[in-house]
């Protein structure tokens, strides 16, 4: 059982991870051609941002508010 207060926090920080992630994705793919050492930390990085929220999606999926 999670309080109101600890839901919306966990879904804005779903969409923060996905959103920064995805932006930082597609950061580090555009330097790809001209700065491939400094670019594939990049798409590492937004690849792990996306996939943890991903996983933090099937986390609030699975609990409940207190009423």
């Amino acid at each position: 059982m999670a309080s109101a207060g600890t839901l919306a926090w966990i879904d804005r920080l779903v969409w923060t991870f996905i959103y920064g992630g995805l932006f930082t994705l597609i950061l580090g793919l555009a330097a790809l051609p001209s700065h491939a050492v400094a670019s594939w930390p990049l798409i590492l990085a937004g690849v792990v941002l996306v996939v943890a929220g991903a996983v933090l999606i099937w986390v609030r999926s699975r609990l409940r508010s207190t009423d």
